[in-house]
C-alpha cells in the first residue's frame, strides 16, 4: 500500500506541473480501463513477472487517480473566481472577516467570505483577499475603523482576478491565492462601509476571533518587545508578525522551520497531553475498567494536537502532524500499531487528499523530507536497550541533525539557492529551547493572565536570538550558490542516501562524487559575441537584464512594496542567485 500512496502522490505532482488542466473525460476513460486491466493480471498472476506487472499496474492506477483527483479539485477551484466582466467594477457586498485582519503601514489587509453582492446579478468568489487603505486622498484613501475576525460587514469595493508575476525564481502569487481558495483580490472603496454584526456565528470565525484576543494579549503584554512577534507565531502561528530582518537571521542559521508552529511543536504538544492523561488514567480503576489508558492517551494525544492546529489557523505544516497523530492514534485504538513509514504514507495520502496543492509548497517537501531521514538512518540501526547513556544520546542526536542537513541540502538548493552551514549546530541549541522551553511559556502566557510568563519566555527568546547571532556571524555560515540542474539533484539525492547507510556497508565514500555536479555544474552562458536578454515583471514597470559572455546588465529595479520589501529582493536578486550572477 505504501507504494500506491507514493504513486497517488507522483500523479498529483504531475498534474501540478502541467501547463494546462486536461479534461476530467478522460479520467471517465483511462481509470475504468486500469482497473479492468489491474484485475485482469491480478486472476493470472501464478508467476514472478505476472506478480511484478500487476504491482505496476496497480501503481498506474494509483497515479492516474491521483493526477485526475488533482484536476478535479483544480477544476472546481477555478470556477470559483471573479468573471471578468465584474472586475474593475464597484460593487456592494456583505460578508464576513474570515481570518486575522493584518496591519500595515498604509491600512490593514484581510479575507473576505461574501455573503450577498449588489447588483444581484454579480457572481462573485466565495472569498475574496481584500485591503482597506488609510490615508489623506479621498478619491482613493479613506479613514479605517477598528475592524476584527468575525465581523460582518457592509463593503463598497472593486475586485479583480488573481494574478501574479511569472519571473523565474520568483514568488507565484496567483498560485499562492489558488491554493488558499482566494477568488479575487481588491480593496475597499469610500462610502456605504458598516458594520452589521460584532461576531458571525460559525466555529471557523469564533476561531479567529480566539486567535484575535490572544495576539492582542501578547501586543499588550509585550509592547515595544522586539521578539513578541515571535512568541505570537509559535502560540497562534501568525507568521506576519515575525519581521523581515529576523526571517533573514532565521533562514541563514537554518531554524526557520521553528519559528512557526511546525510538526515538531504540535508533536511535543500531543506527547505532553497523552503523557498527562496517561499518568492520570492509571490512577483510577473505574477509569482503567471503562477505557484503557491506552486508548485515552491516544485520544487525548489527537485532540491536543488538534486543538493546538485550531489556535494556529490550521496552517499546512501542522495539519500536516495532526493528520499523522491521528494515524497513530487510530492505530493505537485500534491495536493495530504498524510501522512509522506506513504512518508517514498514509499522513502523506490524508494531506493530498485534503489539499492536492501541498505538493507546491516547499514546506511539504522538507517536513517529509526530514521525517523519511530520520526514519532512513536510526530504524533499525540502533539496539534494543532500556535506554541510552546521555553520551549516546548526544551522539545520535548529532548524526540525525548531520544527516537531515545533507540530506535536505539539494532541495534547498532547488528552492533557495542557498544553505545554512551552521545549521546543525543552530538547531542543536534552538530545538530544545523553542520547543520545550518558549514554545509551552508562550501557550501557557496565552491561557494564564500572568504576564510574567510572557516575560520569561520573551528573555529565554532573547538569549537564544543572541545565540542564533553569533551563528549567523561565523565564516561561511551560508552557502550561496546557482540553482542546480534537476539531473544533478537526483545524482545528489542519490549520493546523499548511498552516504547515509549504516555504518559496515563498504565504499560509503562513493556518494561524495555524485554530490560534486550539483556543485560544480554551472548554468549556461551566452556564446563569444551573442548577448542574452531577460526581462522581468516588476510590477510597475520592467526590468530588463542583459547578459553576455563576460558583462551583465540589470536595467532598472522596480519600485518599493513596502519599507521592508521591494521588487529588487523579491524578484531581481533571487533570478540573479538562481542564474549564478554575483550582486
Amino acid at each position: 500500500m505504501r507504494f500506491n500512496i507514493i504513486s497517488f502522490a507522483l500523479g498529483v505532482c504531475l498534474l501540478q506541473q502541467q501547463p494546462q488542466l486536461p479534461p476530467l473525460a478522460w479520467a471517465l476513460l483511462l481509470l475504468p480501463v486500469l482497473v479492468l486491466w489491474w484485475r485482469l493480471s491480478l486472476r493470472v498472476a501464478d508467476g514472478r513477472s505476472a506478480k511484478l506487472a500487476a504491482m505496476l499496474l496497480a501503481n498506474a492506477m494509483f497515479a492516474a487517480a491521483g493526477f485526475f483527483y488533482a484536476a478535479a479539485w483544480a477544476q472546481w477551484r477555478l470556477a470559483d473566481r471573479l468573471p471578468p466582466q465584474w472586475e474593475g467594477v464597484d460593487l456592494a457586498v456583505i460578508g464576513v472577516v474570515a481570518g486575522l485582519p493584518q496591519p500595515f503601514e498604509g491600512g490593514v489587509r484581510f479575507d473576505f467570505d461574501v455573503e450577498q453582492v449588489e447588483p444581484a446579478t454579480a457572481r462573485l468568489p466565495r472569498r475574496v483577499a481584500l485591503s482597506w487603505y488609510n490615508g489623506t486622498s479621498p478619491e482613493e484613501f479613506q479613514d479605517i475603523a477598528p475592524i476584527r475576525a468575525g465581523e460582518r460587514w457592509r463593503f463598497s469595493v472593486r475586485l479583480r482576478r488573481p494574478h501574479g508575476s511569472t519571473n523565474p525564481h520568483g514568488f507565484d502569487y496567483e498560485s499562492w491565492l489558488l491554493q488558499r481558495a482566494i477568488g479575487a483580490t481588491g480593496y475597499v472603496r469610500p462610502g456605504g462601509t458598516a458594520r452589521l454584526d460584532d461576531l458571525a456565528l460559525r466555529p471557523a470565525y469564533f476561531i479567529e476571533r480566539m486567535r484575535e484576543i490572544l495576539r492582542e494579549r501578547y501586543w499588550d503584554s509585550l509592547p515595544g518587545y522586539p521578539y513578541a512577534g515571535i512568541l505570537i507565531a509559535l502560540a497562534i502561528g501568525d507568521q506576519n508578525a515575525i519581521d523581515a530582518r529576523q526571517w533573514q537571521l532565521f533562514a541563514r542559521t537554518g531554524v526557520s522551520h521553528l519559528m512557526s508552529i511546525s510538526g515538531l511543536h504540535v508533536t511535543m504538544v500531543a506527547s505532553l497531553f497523552a503523557a498527562l492523561i496517561h499518568w492520570l488514567w492509571r490512577r483510577s480503576s473505574a477509569l482503567m475498567l471503562a477505557l484503557p489508558a491506552r486508548k485515552a492517551s491516544a485520544l487525548a494525544m489527537f485532540l491536543a494536537a488538534f486543538a493546538y492546529c485550531l489556535i494556529a489557523g490550521f496552517a499546512v505544516p501542522a495539519q500536516r502532524t495532526v493528520y499523522m497523530v491521528g494515524v497513530v492514534a487510530l492505530a493505537l485504538w485500534a491495536n493495530r500499531i504498524g510501522s512509522v513509514s506506513r504512518v508517514l504514507c498514509f499522513a502523506l495520502l490524508v494531506v493530498l487528499l485534503l489539499d492536492p496543492w501541498a505538493v507546491l509548497a516547499p514546506g511539504f517537501w522538507l517536513s517529509f523530507g526530514a521525517v523519511a531521514v530520520i526514519l532512513y538512518v536510526v530504524t533499525g540501526r540502533l539496539r534494543e536497550r532500556h535506554g541510552l547513556a546521555p553520551g549516546q544520546s548526544l551522539v545520535q542526536w548529532g548524526r540525525v541533525q548531520w544527516a537531515i542537513t545533507l540530506a535536505l541540502a539539494p532541495l534547498l538548493l532547488v528552492w533557495f539557492q542557498q544553505m545554512s552551514l551552521v545549521s546543525p549546530l543552530a538547531n542543536a541549541i534552538a530545538i530544545p529551547l523553542v520547543s520545550m522551553v518558549v514554545t509551552p511559556l508562550a501557550l501557557a502566557g496565552s491561557v494564564l493572565p500572568l504576564d510574567f510568563i510572557l516575560k520569561l519566555a520573551h528573555a529565554v527568546m532573547a538569549g537564544q536570538m543572541w545565540l542564533l547571532e553569533w551563528c549567523a556571524g561565523l565564516p561561511l555560515a551560508v552557502w550561496q550558490q546557482h540553482a542546480p540542474a534537476a539531473w544533478t539533484v537526483a545524482l545528489a539525492l542519490a549520493g546523499t542516501a548511498w552516504l547515509l547507510l549504516p555504518r559496515g556497508v563498504p565504499a560509503r565514500w562513493l556518494g561524495l562524487p555524485l554530490l560534486l555536479p550539483m556543485f560544480a555544474v554551472a548554468p549556461p552562458i551566452p556564446p563569444p559575441g551573442a548577448a542574452w536578454i531577460t526581462v522581468l515583471d516588476v510590477g510597475q514597470g520592467l526590468a530588463v537584464f542583459v547578459q553576455t559572455k563576460r558583462h551583465a546588465l540589470l536595467y532598472d529595479t522596480g519600485p518599493a512594496y513596502s519599507p521592508e520589501a521591494d521588487s529588487g529582493t523579491r524578484v531581481i536578486l533571487p533570478f540573479l542567485r538562481a542564474s549564478g550572477i554575483a550582486s
